[in-house]
């Protein structure tokens, strides 16, 4: 057991956090080239890209399992167990975002429409944005563990948190506006690929939601 807590958790207990969060991260940082060959209509490199997304995701998914057996209940800890492991459910759902969306848009070979496709992108972007900004905050977790959540650090993390904040009302502004700019080509499309593109928007957005809910988890342990 103490070789698996060693190989798991290395030498502080919140490593593991920092690795699943950079896993989640990379999933969904492969939504970009997926939805540039969808958009393409290229679906054998965005089959590509969708497998690429899975692999990763059942990574973050084993991870997740092996932290939640083996972290250890009896930790000398500035912060609750309960609230690390809640954090990491959080970052968990980057992961299952990204395969919801991509899952999705290939099973139905949906082809995001020309006249908001550089829209689409772009709100693509800003979600993966929001992936990278959690992550970088997460990073800073083995630093405050080491200062106990206290000093300079807690603010330090505390700007990267706010940054995270300003991306993801940036994602709701873009989401909004592309939803107002299909719903004025709605009528030109298929009414079944019309309600799934919703969908995928949606999807997409919560992205950056389940970014922003890292960053309110990690508010809660820095006010510990």
């Amino acid at each position: 057991m103490a070789n698996v807590l060693a190989n798991i958790f290395g030498s502080s207990p919140v490593q593991p956090l920092e690795k699943h969060i950079n896993i989640a991260y990379k999933c969904a940082k492969q939504l970009h080239g997926f939805f540039a060959a969808s958009v393409a209509g290229d679906w054998e490199t965005a089959a590509e890209y969708r497998d690429i997304i899975e692999k990763l995701e059942h990574e973050a998914d084993d991870l997740k399992k092996e932290i939640r057996l083996h972290l250890p209940k009896s930790l000398f800890m500035p912060v609750p167990r309960e609230d690390l492991l809640e954090l990491l459910l959080v970052q968990d759902k980057i992961a299952n975002r990204s395969k919801d969306v991509s899952g999705i848009t290939l099973g139905r070979k949906l082809q995001v429409p020309a006249a908001i496709a550089e829209q689409f992108l772009e709100f693509v972007d800003r979600n993966i944005d929001a992936a990278k900004q959690a992550r970088k905050s997460v990073r800073e977790l083995d630093e405050l563990f080491t200062v106990g959540f206290r000093g300079a650090e807690v603010e330090l993390v505390a700007g990267l948190i706010e940054e995270l904040d300003q991306i993801e009302t940036d994602t709701d502004e873009k989401q909004a506006a592309l939803r107002s700019a299909l719903f004025a080509i709605e009528k030109s499309l298929d009414p079944i690929d019309a309600m799934f593109m919703y969908k995928v928007i949606e999807l997409t957005g919560e992205v950056a939601d389940m970014a922003e809910r890292v960053g309110r988890r990690l508010e809660l342990l820095l006010s510990h």
